[in-house]
């Protein structure tokens, strides 16, 4: 069946009342059909009954007569109604994105062609009429698009088929002949071509943008890691440089490492901005090649050359061919400055214990078992508990630590006014740590 006859069928089955098929149709006396339903409430609400279609006028409410022919018919066409729309909406149901046939009810189809002369996409059933009748033959077709009233003259009400190169618009024949009767006029597709061989090149221009982007952001990263390998470097120069100094200065070894590694996050942050402007700048030149991607496979001359303006201008972007980040020197300050600390320390320490004065503490020191339990997380016990040094930190240890003090002698029951003992530092003299100033009793 044909896009008009379907049409046509339609209509001899509407309900003049509420404008669809009709629902238990019913026929008055005078011969006209409606919805039971419709011309009940009709008469309803109006007296004296009258029919809607000739106005006649019934004194008493007359007794409608079911209209079986039209029903049986109504109950035909409603079924292959709905077998046509099933069938072509699985096949051809339009999808987002894509253009949807203007003269579809109900489920619209995916539009097959859009015509310039009716300004209406059909789906390939209702473009048959274009196909077949001699009359629509000589419209203009094209491939499906939206807005088609954005291709006629507003004020001709002509097709826009010529381009004005001193206005920089789309013109109809009319306007060629008044105000643009002087103007340099094109045909569309020419000026099509060219504009987009133009957005071709501004296209490619983005590309490379876009490449020299991603290149320094991997220029950028590549500096972070430089900047962390140096800290790295440095914050391990300054370690084993305050090992040297072991429990005494630990709170100044935590503020050098910070103060290295506050310099890197600097860096860091100030690439981080970078890459994050490079990376906006991106996403907006993306898009931008996007909208050019899009454009240049789309056959509407009309619409490239009214956007051609918003398309063919760039986002504003930044010269980044001198932008660097500024990484921190570490010439080596921490090192020195701590090995001068070492031997100012070892220094004083010699000044303070002569080797008389250590010699007599030694003699008049108690041998005693350090807890390891008590022990700061810093300090390495030997098996027997005699010894102790400075090593990796063992990680969160039982809170059984008395005060800030790095050990405590546990399993002897000693009691000292004044209780010393020694501890190797490596690659230095003894160095003898005043642990106690007050009497003390361990249980």
């Amino acid at each position: 069946m044909s896009a008009a006859s379907s049409l046509l069928s339609e209509d001899r089955f509407l309900c003049s009342i509420c404008l669809d098929v009709f629902t238990d149709p019913v026929s008055t006396p005078c011969g006209h059909n409606f919805c039971k339903k419709c011309i009940t409430t009709n008469w309803d609400l109006n007296f004296p009954c009258q029919c809607p279609n000739c106005k006649k006028i019934f004194n008493t409410r007359p007794e409608l007569q079911v209209n079986t022919f039209i029903s049986e018919m109504v109950a035909y066409f409603r079924k292959s109604a709905e077998q046509k729309t099933g069938s072509s909406s699985e096949k051809q149901a339009v999808q987002a994105g894509e253009v949807p046939c203007d003269v579809c009810t109900g489920t619209k189809l995916k539009a097959l062609k859009s015509c310039l002369v009716c300004l209406v996409s059909y789906c390939e059933t209702h473009l048959e009429p274009h196909v077949t009748m001699p009359g629509l033959k000589r419209h203009q077709l094209i491939n499906p698009v939206t807005n088609l009233e954005s291709r006629m003259c507003t004020k001709h009400d002509k097709l826009l088929e010529l381009f004005c190169k001193d206005d920089q618009t789309c013109v109809c024949m009319h306007c060629t002949i008044s105000e643009h009767k002087v103007h340099e006029v094109v045909p569309l597709e020419e000026e099509y071509k060219g504009k987009k061989a133009e957005l071709g090149k501004k296209g490619a221009e983005l590309l490379q943008m876009i490449q020299e982007r991603q290149l320094k952001i991997e220029e950028l990263k590549h500096s972070v890691e430089v900047s962390w390998e140096n800290a790295y470097r440095e914050i391990k120069a300054g370690v084993c440089a305050f090992t040297k100094l072991k429990y005494i200065i630990h709170r100044n070894q935590t503020k050098v490492i910070e103060m290295i590694e506050k310099k890197h996050k600097t860096t860091e942050k100030q690439a981080d901005g970078l890459i994050k402007e490079l990376q906006e700048e991106i996403s907006e030149l993306k898009k931008k090649s996007a909208e050019l991607e899009q454009v240049s496979h789309s056959e509407d001359h009309c619409n490239l050359l009214q956007n051609f303006p918003s398309l063919n201008a760039a986002p504003p972007t930044k010269d980044w061919k001198e932008v660097r980040v500024h990484l921190p020197s570490y010439d080596g300050g921490v090192r020195t400055t701590v090995a001068q600390l070492v031997e100012m320390v070892e220094n004083e320490m010699k000044k303070l214990f002569p080797k008389a004065d250590l010699k007599t503490a030694q003699q008049s020191a108690v041998e005693v078992t350090l807890d390891p339990d008590t022990a700061n997380p810093e300090l390495i016990l030997s098996e027997d508990g005699k010894q102790v040094h400075h090593g990796a930190y063992r990680g969160r240890q039982p809170d059984h630590s008395f005060g800030s003090e790095p050990g405590r002698p546990e399993e002897d029951n000693v009691t000292h006014s004044h209780f010393q003992h020694c501890i190797v530092v490596p690659g230095s003299v003894l160095h003898q740590i005043e642990i106690l100033r007050k009497k003390v009793s361990f249980p």
